[in-house]
């Protein structure tokens, strides 16, 4: 069985993920997906240096995020372009992960899995939920971003009424990580219950 995480940005997903990854859980993560595909040498790498040039790499050749983001949030047309990139990429190592990963069920975790093909990859969705007051703080405290930029990337990205709109299941991240870790232990004894019945 394979559970799509998803959630807003700053929402807890890779905490949640971590959590069940304690249980054994097997993880594939598209974020470090997306990082790998952009190492030096990597296909991708070069497509984005063709597109956008050297503005957004920094000195040593390496993709710079913060300026390829700040880029593409700021520019929706670019930021589809720079989705043709990634997304099939991303999509064929997810499945060739999970075809190897085992398990009882696997967790994949897809931020944009509202608006991604992986979605048909899944067999539940389940969405880590937060207010958006929340998100931003957390947006603001740990990536250095400005209020505005914060914004501009919760804009951006499906709405929390159209991530739960899809959710099977959901995990508030609101509150302590102890109330976080007890949605996901139980959680994780009806997903092995599910995974067992099909």
């Amino acid at each position: 069985m394979r559970v799509g995480l998803t959630g807003g940005i700053a929402s807890g997903k890779s905490i949640v993920a971590d959590m069940f990854a304690d249980h054994g859980v097997p993880v594939i993560d598209t974020d470090v997906i997306a990082r790998q595909i952009v190492m030096p040498g990597e296909p991708a790498l070069d497509a984005i240096r063709a597109l956008f040039g050297n503005d957004v790499f920094d000195d040593d050749g390496a993709l710079d995020r913060s300026a390829l983001r700040k880029l593409v949030f700021a520019d929706a047309g670019q930021r589809r372009q720079l989705e043709a990139i990634m997304h099939p990429s991303i999509q064929q190592e997810t499945i060739y992960q999970a075809k190897a990963a085992g398990g009882d069920y696997q967790l994949i975790v897809v931020p944009l899995l509202t608006e991604s093909p992986l979605k048909d990859l899944v067999d539940r969705i389940l969405v880590v939920d937060c207010d958006q007051k929340i998100q931003i703080q957390r947006l603001l405290l740990r990536d250095e971003e400005s209020p505005e930029q914060a914004q501009r990337i919760l804009a951006a990205q499906a709405s929390r009424e159209e991530r739960l709109a899809i959710a099977d299941d959901v995990i508030y991240n609101d509150a302590s990580l102890d109330a976080t870790r007890s949605q996901v232990d139980t959680l994780h004894d009806t997903y092995i219950q599910l995974a067992k019945a099909l």
